[in-house]
């Protein structure tokens, strides 16, 4: 642990020392973040998931900031130009721009004008004539002219460009640069001739102009994306006149001819090298920026998603809507195993209504359905309308189910190895049901980039996006839990503490053995040594195990608190965790010891109120507002139930059961000042919406929530 690590992360997260300190200790001890948050609230001073990810997230990037260090040092030592003054700069410098800026005259480059000019004997002329003394240029270049210097002026030329060359690589002068982007630049689009038409879904961008340090994060992800695909010219622009006096306060200190010739190589300089190069530095900046923004929308919704309400261990017929094909019908028992398939066609072209229903009647009758899933896809209002007009002779629930991501599923690989002897027809109608039986446990399987609630996923960096989503997949599955005995092995794969490989273990382990009957049986998994079983064992439940704590979210390292507390009140165990009376007798602070503080006491007595509870809510049936199928239904001023289906930092996307999401603008989300979408609106939110405009020919629906009532 470096001490500068500690002090640079303190400061700018804003914790105690001691926190930051101890955090890192444990990172480094190979704890995840997960069990930190969980499992070590003393040593962290009960810091959270997200600020335990940060301190997390904060030490990388300084180490990666030290390995870039080391190399530049080592790449200027190979050059024999590692000076003290130097080195003592670059181990200050704190950023990566500061670096880079430090090593870009020892940078190795490719043949530059500078370079040619330097190896035609010209590096002698330009340090003359930046010195600006009162000398004759034009006089002094005669002295270079040679077999590859022809003339006086080819000299001269040559000086400027190694003069430009010093002043875009000068520290002060991109600092000062920088300055003016950052207060000035100025974002433009404009549309390539020609491309009016093909990117036609650009036209927002075709004139577009505003403050760079302004511009939300979609509109410039939009944009560059319509650059990328020719459709836009975008540029980051500043004030030349602006720039270029700022360079002449740094550079020219003289005023005659050799001032002139700097003045020139100053001009050059700027326009060539140095303003293409911040422009560039600050179109990354800016993306960055735009992706973090995008992939923090991406993360809020994913997790709203994953922790949306459950239906829980039921019977569930589920269907995957269809016209010409019909609709595909699964069986899955409680446990979300297939039990059977068959094949309905209630909608047109057959549109055999009567046999469809009596299919289905006896499907429900024979297997004791308790809910039937329907994908939101083509022909789900017509199938769901359908269902609906059934008299089942039982209470049983329909719902809509997203099919987002189940297509991606049933073609996979996943898919095969669940199903493989069943077409994709089969395997998506399983996903569809299971999905509403307990939605993260089957969409963990799932690419969350196919789940339908993001914007620009496409256009954000992959590395930083895949690294976001997989944390906010391993939170919730955490904060879930997983039942040991009946996880897949996508699920505990994001198990505190595993990854793929133990997982798979685990999947042959309870294949070969039967199901676990204890959590300490954890440790006779092939490679799953007391490390992984430390990270791992909290988060994983064994229900009707030997233990009742193995059903729990104590971690079996505190078990023998619960037990001393058990033989206290002369009980035991299960009679402890049923008597909400003999546990209030409990006084906590009796049980501090060095390894248990306050803090872990508290979530053992919450846990043991409430043994193995599911956070996630239960859920509720919704109904789309009859007669209401596509465009041609809607009409201007209607009030209609909707259900929230993605949120953007812009407003949200309604699913109002016409198959086209309507965009509610974060204006007309609330009365009051909306700045965050996310604190108005949630994934899946039940919201009525008002109808405020119809765009049948780009197929847009503008939508409020304000105004609906």
């Amino acid at each position: 642990m470096k001490q500068e690590h500690v002090d640079i992360i303190t400061g700018n997260l804003k914790l105690k020392k001691w926190q930051v300190e101890n955090t890192i200790r444990l990172l480094e001890e190979k704890d995840t973040v997960p069990f930190i948050s969980r499992y070590r609230k003393e040593a962290t001073g009960e810091l959270d998931e997200v600020q335990v990810a940060d301190i997390k997230n904060s030490l990388e990037k300084l180490i990666e900031i030290d390995g870039r260090r080391a190399y530049i040092l080592a790449e200027i030592e190979k050059q024999d130009k590692l000076t003290g003054e130097l080195k003592a700069q670059i181990e200050a410098a704190l950023t990566l721009t500061e670096l880079e800026d430090l090593y870009l005259p020892y940078k190795p480059k490719k043949k530059t004008r500078a370079a040619l000019a330097r190896e035609r004997g010209l590096e002698e002329l330009a340090e003359i004539i930046f010195k600006q003394e009162d000398t004759d240029p034009e006089k002094t270049a005669e002295r270079f002219v040679n077999e590859k210097v022809v003339t006086a002026e080819e000299a001269l030329q040559g000086a400027r460009d190694i003069m430009a060359e010093w002043i875009s690589e000068d520290r002060k002068a991109r600092d000062s640069i920088r300055e003016i982007f950052k207060k000035e630049a100025v974002l433009r689009s404009r549309v390539h001739e020609g491309s009016e038409g093909p990117g036609s879904k650009y036209r927002d961008y075709f004139a577009f102009e505003g403050e760079l340090s302004k511009c939300p994060s979609h509109k410039l992800l939009a944009m560059r994306r319509g650059e990328k695909e020719g459709f836009l010219k975008v540029a980051i622009d500043i004030s030349e006149e602006a720039a270029l006096a700022v360079l002449k306060k740094i550079f020219i200190t003289g005023s005659n001819r050799s001032s002139l010739q700097v003045a020139a190589a100053l001009e050059d300089s700027y326009r060539r090298l140095l303003y293409p190069s911040i422009e560039n530095e600050f179109a990354a900046l800016s993306k960055e920026k735009a992706d973090s923004e995008a992939i923090k929308v991406f993360m809020s919704n994913l997790r709203e998603l994953l922790m949306a309400p459950i239906l829980g261990q039921k019977r569930v017929l589920a269907l995957d809507p269809g016209f010409r094909t019909g609709c595909k019908a699964v069986i899955l028992n409680e446990q979300g195993d297939l039990l059977k398939s068959d094949t309905i066609y209630p909608n047109p072209p057959q549109g055999d209504i009567a046999g469809s229903g009596k299919k289905l009647a006896t499907l429900v009758h024979e297997y004791k359905i308790d809910a039937i899933a329907i994908g939101n896809g083509t022909a789900g209002r017509e199938t769901k309308e359908f269902v609906d007009n059934l008299d089942f002779n039982r209470e049983v629930s329909v719902f809509v189910v997203s099919e987002n991501g189940a297509s991606i599923y049933s073609a996979s690989k996943t898919a095969r190895e669940e199903f493989p002897d069943e077409d994709v027809t089969v395997r998506g109608s399983v996903s569809i049901g299971r999905r509403l039986m307990d939605p993260l446990a089957e969409l963990v399987k799932i690419d969350p980039k196919n789940l339908g609630v993001g914007q620009y996923q496409h256009d954000v960096d992959q590395g930083k996006l895949k690294k976001s989503l997989d944390r906010v997949v391993e939170s919730c599955v955490n904060t879930v839990g997983v039942n040991l005995n009946t996880a897949s092995r996508h699920l505990l794969t994001y198990v505190s503490g595993l990854g793929p490989v133990l997982a798979t273990n685990i999947i042959d382990y309870r294949t070969s053995n039967g199901p676990f009957s204890s959590r300490e049986e954890l440790l006779e998994v092939s490679r799953l040594g007391d490390k992984a079983y430390q990270q791992c064992a909290g988060f994983l439940r064994i229900r009707e195990g030997k233990n009742p704590l193995d059903n729990s979210s104590v971690h079996p390292e505190s078990y023998y608190i619960v037990e001393r507390m058990a033989e206290d009140l002369d009980t035991d165990i299960p009679s402890l965790i049923k008597d909400r009376d003999m546990r209030e007798d409990i006084r906590l602070e009796e049980y501090i010891d060095d390894r248990t503080g306050l803090p872990t006491l508290r979530d053992i007595m919450d846990e043991l109120a409430r043994p193995g509870r599911d956070p996630r809510d239960r859920i509720s049936v919704f109904e789309f507002k009859k007669g209401v199928r596509t465009l041609e239904d809607l009409e201007t001023g209607m009030i209609l139930p909707g259900i929230v289906t993605n949120v953007t930092n812009f407003g949200a996307f309604v699913d109002i059961g016409v198959k086209q999401d309507g965009l509610v603008h974060i204006s007309r989300l609330s009365h009051d000042y909306v700045k965050d979408p996310h604190e108005v609106v949630s994934l899946h939110q039940e919201v009525k919406v008002k109808v405020l405009d119809i765009d049948r020919e780009r197929s847009r629906i503008q939508l409020s929530i304000k105004d609906a009532g």
